[in-house]
């Protein structure tokens, strides 16, 4: 679905909502950016949702982290799906280490590894994930926040367009 930003704009507070927890898991997120329209144009759009999302607060930040799936498993979301697709083709060794990671990551962090996949190989996935883990709980969240930020920026640039399609 693509939505000009009128189109974004005039839906039912409902609807828009819904859309946008396809874009970020945290409903308080959501409401924030549904309850600041009209907008006008997708540029003031991605604004609010960068505000939005930087007010987000440790509840919050989990909320939107619990909607996404782990790298390398399937997930029923179409955009985590398109997101991972160079991880469906990487090979058992590289599939075997990231779910090791993952599973050493969440035993860290508490929480799902979080990292904009779209754009990136399964190595290059790996790579970052073996790097963060030497991160403090108060870096890597930080840098939980600004892959927050990357993924649903795509997201939402996917949904709200200047045109239709």
């Amino acid at each position: 679905m693509h939505l000009t930003p009128a189109d974004f704009d005039a839906l039912p507070e409902a609807d828009a909502v819904a859309l946008l927890l396809d874009c970020c898991a945290s409903p308080t997120w959501a409401r924030s950016v549904a309850a600041a329209r009209p907008f006008g144009n997708r540029e003031a759009l991605l604004s609010a949702a960068s505000a939005a999302a930087e007010s987000l607060t440790g509840a919050d930040l989990d909320d939107a982290l619990a909607g996404h799936p782990r790298i390398g498993e399937r997930s029923e979301h179409a955009s985590s799906r398109r997101e991972q697709a160079a991880v469906t083709t990487a090979d058992a060794g590289t599939l075997e280490r990231i779910a090791a990671g993952n599973g050493a990551y969440e035993e860290k962090f508490g929480h799902v590894y979080l990292v904009r996949a779209a754009g990136r190989s399964a190595g290059e996935l790996l790579e970052i994930l073996e790097r963060r883990l030497a991160n403090d709980p108060e870096t890597e969240r930080k840098e939980v926040r600004a892959a927050l930020a990357e993924i649903t920026r795509l997201r939402l640039e996917r949904l709200v367009t200047e045109e239709t399609a």
